[in-house]
Formats: C-alpha cells, structure tokens, sequence
C-alpha cells in the first residue's frame, strides 16, 4: 500500500512540475517526464501486483 501512495505521488510530483509556471521550479522541470514515467509504469505495476 505504501507504494502505490509513492508512486501516485511520484506521478502528481511530475504532473505539477509539468504544469507550473513557479520560476522557483524552473531548473527542475526537464525531470518533469521523467517522474511522470517512473511513477506511472511503478503505479501500473503496483496496482497489477497487489494481492
């Protein structure tokens, strides 16, 4: 369970990355896809494998 809320958060991290115009968050936006990914592909496989 904890790692579904990782990686849902990991997903809405890269999501808000993504969409912000924060110039706080400006160097950190070319890892916006690649949390978007990670935390896509770790919350299908997750949610796939819980039993």
């Amino acid at each position: 369970m904890f790692g579904i809320i990782v990686a849902a958060f990991m997903l809405a991290f890269g999501i808000f990355l993504k969409l912000t115009k924060n110039p706080g968050f400006a160097q950190n936006k070319k890892f916006a896809w690649i949390f978007i990914a990670i935390g896509a592909i770790s919350l299908i496989f997750k949610i796939l494998n819980y039993k």
